[in-house]
């Protein structure tokens, strides 16, 4: 009896140790983001769970009204707001090893076009006319949680465009568009994501709506999903929550 209750007493310390290690490490993973300005407080938070087809996206996060009027832009990987990425492209085909300028109209179409023109003429980000109306990072290597806040008392929209670069399937071939070098260089087209925010409710969850021009020729929302795979597993769950509800 006594052996019993000794094995007994040594499994439940085994158990709580690996779970008090488990939720360290659980911890130490997601990386907190916050963008608000200083004279403003956070009032939702927004965590990226990585899906199994997550490898360095890149991607951007803005806010617009529900009649679809761009508002402001939350949050953008700093590679294509600064049109510097980790490896410099000469002329359609050459990668360098080093960090560089690269033009890649359909790495974020969608966004690219809402947001308008980047001081009243350029439309790409480009390390001369860089986007700078945004909070701006590297890609997270983890699941992240950003902190923001809107400065709305109206209901509004929360929109993510993601893409990666080369991931191509059965549908969205290499040779799908052969004249178009930046499609050669995305591969399956951007994911969009969307969702309403009102006072109803405090959590909430994005889902894909569409996706941006396959050669970043238009800023048009493209909403047959059927031919898109692995590129719908970049993002495992896109979680939100009001902070202060």
């Amino acid at each position: 009896m006594k052996v019993r209750i000794k094995y007994l007493i040594i499994l439940v310390s085994l158990t709580l140790l690996f779970s008090c290690k488990t939720a360290k490490e659980t911890q130490v993973e997601m990386l907190n983001i916050s963008v608000s300005d200083k004279t403003n407080s956070n009032d939702f938070s927004i965590t990226f769970y990585k899906g199994e087809n997550y490898n360095h996206p890149t991607f951007v996060l803005w806010i617009e009204s529900l009649s679809g009027e761009y508002i402001k832009t939350l949050y953008i990987t700093k590679s294509y707001a600064s049109g510097i990425f980790g490896h410099e492209l000469v002329g359609d085909s050459i990668w360098k090893k080093n960090p560089g300028p690269s033009l890649q109209p359909a790495a974020l179409p969608y966004w690219t076009h809402k947001k308008g023109l980047i001081n009243g003429e350029f439309l790409i980000p480009t390390p001369e006319h860089p986007f700078i109306d945004a909070y701006t990072g590297a890609t997270p290597n983890k699941d992240f949680e950003l902190k923001s806040s809107s400065n709305l008392d109206s209901k509004y929209r929360i929109l993510l465009e993601v893409n990666q670069t080369w991931d191509w399937n059965q549908y969205w071939t290499n040779s799908k568009y052969p004249e178009s070098k930046a499609y050669s260089h995305s591969a399956q087209p951007s994911l969009i994501y969307s969702v309403e925010i009102n006072n109803n409710q405090k959590t909430y969850y994005m889902n894909p709506i569409g996706y941006g021009s396959p050669t970043g020729s238009d800023g048009e929302l493209y909403t047959d999903l059927s031919t898109l795979t692995s590129v719908k597993d970049i993002y495992k769950m896109i979680k939100i929550e009001k902070l202060n509800n």
